[in-house]
């Protein structure tokens, strides 16, 4: 008797200690998580389109993110900040690692002018730093953040390259990157952004796509 009376008791234990355990599972659900842990959707790149015209075979993509606030603070106290587009083109070998046949990278430079409060997006083949870049750099002025924003994250006609260089072969395996390029910045928020999240949009996508004719 007392045998089966303790192991009632242990059956009676182990069923109030399941039963508190579900219900912190459940508390837990629905406490809102740290501003940290909640963290933002993750960098996608939402379209990628080969096509052919008569001087070169281009790329366009698109990619979708959230500026952090804390990039947003930056920009408001008239830092730039930078974003790198980069395009590689390779063939396919059976017998040994895939050729690169084609690469192409375009950097961006967006800064706040507040004599004019409008924002500026520099676009150049080269890295924009000091007076590097900006001669070659064609320059968008905005009215918003928002509108400067949807210019970045559009990257149209990458030129990768003639299409005697890269052929014609129907589709093309094609690998696209784009981050946020935080080497650029000034040597204290260098330092001060390693190891934050918010500093951290990088994405990558790699596709075989079909090689287009320009209408």
């Amino acid at each position: 008797m007392k045998n089966a009376r303790a192991e009632r008791r242990g059956r009676r234990g182990a069923t109030v200690l399941a039963a508190l355990l579900l219900a912190c599972v459940l508390l837990l659900s629905w406490l809102p998580l740290p501003a940290a842990a909640q963290g933002r959707a993750a960098a996608s790149v939402t379209q990628m389109r080969l096509e052919q015209a008569d001087d070169g075979i281009y790329l366009t993509a698109a990619v979708q993110f959230e500026l952090p606030s804390l990039v947003e603070e930056v920009l408001d106290k008239g830092i730039a900040i930078y974003f790198v587009a980069e395009a590689e083109v390779f063939h396919e070998r059976w017998y040994w690692t895939d050729r690169k046949v084609a690469q192409v990278t375009r950097h961006m430079r967006l800064a706040y002018q507040p004599l004019t409060r409008r924002w500026r997006l520099n676009v150049s083949p080269v890295p924009i730093t000091g007076t590097a870049g900006f001669g070659v750099s064609l320059n968008q002025n905005f009215d918003s953040l928002a509108d400067a924003m949807d210019a970045v994250k559009r990257i149209g006609r990458l030129r990768l390259g003639d299409a005697a260089e890269i052929g014609d072969e129907p589709a093309q395996q094609v690998v696209f990157r784009f981050r946020l390029d935080t080497s650029q910045l000034p040597r204290p928020f260098q330092i001060g952004v390693v190891g934050q999240a918010d500093w951290n949009i990088v994405v990558e996508r790699s596709a075989k796509l079909p090689l287009e004719k320009q209408r």
